[in-house]
């Protein structure tokens, strides 16, 4: 009975949404409170500086502060050890996360953008949006971008069974790993929403850590989960999307009015898989 009326209450409100979704402003703070702390290995090497203007070519009026020295903060998940949510680093490094659910947006600028402004970002990827574009993941892969799990065809999971919700999160783990090589560490539960069984089958499937968000960009501005700032390790999300869902504004114009605000208030771009 209980998932027969989830599974209508899924139907009713999230028909349709796989392609272009605004977020359900979950996030899931209680859950989040359960990050450990761990000795931070050596982060991995710096990419080169941005070319000297590359900030003004995309209308940022200075160019983004260097990332400080990463600092893992989460401990190894233990064998049998359901993976802890997130939704943002603790750290007091002056420091925000971006990430880009979905992949419906596959616009070569901005694979650009990412290269000129060594902009680190993460990608959590849904095979039925993402699938038939993955050369242009692999692009920005290449450029440092981080590839996670966003599920196999993006379903409100809690209207789901174990079996089921084990399928989508383990299926996309085996895509992204036979694509790119390796499999993913982080799973974002589309539209922020999972119960006890995601965080098993997630565990199951080799997921570390279940990511949600403290702030998010509406096409704008950015919506915030309490107050009107960001704080240190608060963690971003935005959505690959074009024109026609974001009403005429570019997937590289929302980014760089995201990235000014984020330079407003005194922060910068780090890289989350150095930090989770």
């Amino acid at each position: 009975m209980r998932r027969a009326i989830a599974c209508a209450l899924a139907a009713a409100l999230l028909t349709g949404c796989a392609q272009s979704v605004d977020p359900i402003e979950r996030m899931g703070r209680k859950a989040a409170q359960k990050v450990r702390h761990h000795p931070s290995p050596p982060p991995a090497p710096a990419a080169g500086a941005p070319a000297a203007d590359a900030h003004r070519r995309w209308g940022l009026t200075a160019p983004l502060a260097p990332a400080p020295r990463a600092h893992r903060v989460l401990a190894p998940r233990a064998r049998g050890k359901v993976p802890p949510v997130i939704d943002r680093v603790p750290t007091r490094d002056k420091v925000v996360f971006l990430t880009y659910d979905d992949g419906a947006e596959k616009d070569p600028r901005f694979v650009s953008m990412v290269r000129d402004l060594r902009l680190p970002i993460s990608m959590f990827l849904t095979d039925s949006v993402a699938g038939p574009g993955y050369d242009h993941f692999g692009q920005l892969r290449r450029l440092g971008a981080g590839v996670q799990n966003h599920t196999l065809t993006h379903p409100f999971l809690p209207g789901l069974g174990y079996v089921e919700q084990h399928a989508e999160i383990c299926g996309q783990q085996t895509r992204i790993a036979s694509r790119f090589g390796s499999a993913p560490r982080l799973l974002r539960p589309p539209y922020g929403n999972y119960d006890a069984d995601t965080l098993r089958a997630a565990g199951d499937c080799g997921i570390d850590a279940i990511v949600l968000w403290r702030a998010s960009m509406q096409i704008n501005d950015l919506r915030y989960a309490e107050g009107d700032r960001l704080s240190p390790g608060d963690i971003i999300l935005t959505h690959f999307r074009g024109p026609s869902d974001l009403k005429g504004t570019s997937l590289t114009q929302m980014t760089t009015r995201m990235l000014r605000r984020i330079q407003e208030q005194g922060f910068t771009v780090g890289r989350l898989e150095d930090y989770v």
